[in-house]
């Protein structure tokens, strides 16, 4: 949920190279700004793993522009993104490990192409798990040769309008023994306006790298019956972070009595990999 659409204008990019670069984090293969951008995440597991094939389509029905580059970034506890140039204590970035061709791919309706990513400078990576984040920005259109500019007025104030689309993509590298566990902590369950379920909670990691998965949410009532409340696929927590706070809304039931019974709420590995469950916890209900 950590997926990442970049949609700005030109009256508000000023405002963003002021405070760095906003960004949409794709946490699933799926397409923003007509950008398909299939696997979601690249993991690179050296040296069983040394390159993965990413693959760009167009799904939008004009050709367009996309220039490739790779961008650092911080994830704060509460799950937002910020870009930075230093790694914080216990950080590795992965930019000088990897190399990747091409930097920049125009892409007609329908068409795609293959980018690939390789480790480089492998006999130079200790142990760890190193990560930078992929960055396709849709280049602008050029303005028409020939084409007269707009005589504006120059008594009142213009703004014109361009969006520019962007997403991220994580890039990992990771080497040598790597381990990792998660506890969920500090559950706890909001009624807004009495009608609206917020489930909150912590994600507590322990270990050299990173843990990425799908939480669910089940409602034990006091008779015994589950049902499924809640789902939340691609949850992250990267390092160096060892906790992430996070919430969501439940779906309301019909029969589902939020006061009573308990939730037990479940994080895993998503469906898409081997099955393995990181951590689960309950929370009792009462009136």
């Amino acid at each position: 949920m950590i997926p990442a659409l970049i949609k700005s204008v030109t009256f508000t990019v000023s405002l963003a190279l002021m405070s760095g670069f906003t960004f949409l984090f794709v946490t699933d293969a799926s397409a923003q700004g007509n950008l398909l951008i299939t696997p979601r995440r690249v993991v690179l597991e050296g040296p069983k793993k040394n390159s993965v094939d990413m693959n760009l389509a167009n799904i939008g029905k004009d050709t367009a522009t996309y220039s490739i580059s790779v961008v650092q970034i911080r994830m704060i506890e509460n799950g937002g993104f910020e870009t930075i140039t230093e790694p914080d204590p216990g950080q590795l970035f992965a930019d000088k490990y990897i190399r990747f061709f091409p930097r920049s791919v125009t892409l007609g309706p329908s068409e795609s192409q293959v980018v690939k990513v390789q480790i480089t400078r492998a006999n130079e990576l200790a142990a760890g798990e190193y990560r930078s984040h992929f960055y396709f920005r849709a280049v602008p259109k050029p303005t028409p040769l020939g084409e007269k500019a707009r005589t504006l007025d120059t008594s009142s104030i213009s703004v014109s309008l361009t969006p520019i689309f962007g997403i991220t993509i994580p890039v990992i590298i990771r080497i040598g023994e790597l381990k990792v566990k998660v506890t969920l902590s500090d559950l706890v369950l909001d009624m807004v306006n009495d009608t609206i379920p917020i489930l909150k909670l912590a994600f507590n990691r322990t270990g050299n790298m990173s843990v990425y998965g799908d939480l669910a949410v089940d409602h034990i009532s006091i008779q015994g019956k589950t049902t499924r409340v809640g789902i939340a696929n691609g949850i992250a927590v990267y390092t160096p972070n060892t906790i992430r706070k996070f919430q969501f809304n439940l779906n309301k039931v019909p029969g589902i009595d939020f006061k009573s019974g308990q939730l037990r709420v479940t994080y895993s590995a998503p469906s898409d990999v081997k099955p393995e469950r990181y951590a689960e916890a309950e929370l009792s209900l009462h009136k």
